[in-house]
């Protein structure tokens, strides 16, 4: 670690993005304050890969650990930042760290708005993840899925949902649906190994040539699609079920139609066409519409920050200065602005996905908490150390506030706790591959039955 700088930096949220701005900020010498909405910490490698990416998840651990483990470092999970919630920001503000940093995720979710789109059989994709990742709150949540579920969107999350209902629902079909076509497709050809031995290779073909002229009308060709989207269906993973996997390109859904128990029957879809759109493209409503029948419908088109959270807000994000700098990586980015005053908030800084929703998966969180780093470094280098110089008095005074909330919190011994029970359960397994208590009720439970009363801080 560097020398004691005699700065502390407040870092709200435990994920790739937030963990990254900790540990570069701890190595150059500064107090780390970590609050976390979780017990665990992870956010995204925890809760938001694959299932079964255990050596990912392994590995990040590992690196998040080591950061945990820092004598600078000052981690309190299942405290909740935000109007209403454990802490404010505005009492985070007034503590007087030399910085705080924002890495709360997307915890909003996306919609289309569509007709319906509250009926029983209709899901999030945020949702979803998390169910089968087994965060509390959703891994004990029925997901009635049917026979044949509509996925909406081409993104990696859309794989891995298609993956959790192949390999573990085993329903008897899944389809993505995209209002572009299958040039726009998003997913990453690697992520498609995990479904690709279940892809219904006729039903694709028939797929394009249903949608063969109006590719060809914008100048793109059916033929070298079809190719270069099946030739990416090599190293398939063994299929574990009888599943079929298509995809219903240039179909814009417009409502879903519901059965007299307001459960999913059909989603009406319009017909679409591509058009140009700068170096992309754009689709456009043909008003051709039919009904698709499936028993549940899975949007899986992004997200938005938590508005709660009491920082500026619009349109589905927390708001950057737009004055941009000369610097790289630019300060404007980062920085929290209020544009009703037209000013920065001084000190507050946003990265991972509370800057950009939804852009990226582990590695791009990292990376953009890198950059922050590099930010609130040059925030620093203009402002002197604080009079106290350690964490001590703040992490007191917060202790007081969380007291006065009833809040528990739960520090890097009762982590060490969790983690020396979960490993010790031998109880049935389920879809992860791993043991994981499934409410915060059950985690505080054995943290208090492992630890006695030392993990916590707060009562």
């Amino acid at each position: 670690m560097g020398t004691p700088s005699g700065h502390i930096i407040i870092v709200v949220g435990a994920g790739p993005a937030g963990m990254s701005v900790a540990n570069f900020m701890s190595k150059a010498g500064h107090d780390v304050i970590i609050l976390n909405r979780d017990i665990k910490f992870g956010g995204l490698a925890e809760y938001g890969i694959f299932p079964n990416k255990l050596k990912l998840r392994g590995g990040l651990r590992k690196t998040y650990w080591e950061i945990l483990d820092r004598p600078n470092v000052h981690y309190l999970g299942n405290v909740s930042v935000g109007q209403n919630k454990d802490v404010t920001v505005e009492e985070l503000r007034m503590l007087g760290a030399s910085a705080i940093v924002f890495a709360t995720g997307a915890q909003g979710t996306k919609t289309i708005g569509v007709e319906g789109d509250s009926a029983k059989g209709v899901f999030h994709a945020k949702d979803v993840v998390y169910h089968f990742n087994q965060l509390p709150g959703f891994g004990d949540r029925p997901f009635d899925m049917g026979k044949h579920v509509a996925v909406i969107g081409v993104g990696d999350v859309m794989v891995d949902i298609a993956h959790w209902l192949i390999r573990y629902k085993k329903v008897e079909r899944v389809t993505a649906i995209a209002r572009r076509g299958p040039a726009e497709r998003k997913y990453n050809p690697k992520e498609i190994r995990a479904v690709c031995s279940n892809m219904d290779l006729d039903g694709l073909k028939k797929e394009f040539d249903r949608i063969r002229q109006r590719l060809e009308t914008i100048g793109q060709k059916p033929d070298e699609l079809f190719k270069g989207i099946t030739d990416e269906f090599t190293k398939c993973e063994p299929t574990t079920s009888t599943t079929r996997m298509g995809f219903r390109f240039l179909a814009s859904p417009k409502r879903v139609l519901v059965d007299a128990a307001n459960r999913v029957r059909a989603l009406e879809i319009e017909e679409t066409r591509l058009e140009p759109k700068g170096e992309d493209t754009a689709a456009v409503g043909l008003k051709q519409f039919y009904e698709f029948p499936v028993d549940s419908v899975v949007f899986a088109v992004g997200d938005r920050v938590d508005e709660t959270v009491g920082l500026p807000y619009k349109g589905g994000m927390f708001i950057t200065n737009p004055n941009k700098t000369i610097n790289d990586p630019d300060d404007s980015l980062f920085q929290a602005y209020d544009e009703a005053s037209g000013k920065v908030l001084d000190g507050v800084f946003l990265t991972g996905w509370a800057r950009k929703a939804s852009e990226g998966l582990v590695g791009v969180a990292k990376r953009d908490g890198e950059w922050c780093a590099e930010v609130v470094t040059r925030y620093l280098e203009a402002r002197s150390p604080l009079s106290t110089g350690n964490s001590d008095e703040m992490l007191r005074k917060l202790h007081r506030i969380l007291k006065e909330r009833g809040t528990h919190a739960v520090d890097v011994q009762g982590l060490r706790a969790l983690d020396a029970a979960e490993k010790e359960h031998t109880g049935p397994g389920d879809c992860i591959g791993e043991f994981k208590f499934t409410t915060n009720s059950d985690m505080l439970a054995r943290i208090e039955k492992h630890a006695g009363t030392s993990h916590a801080s707060v009562r």
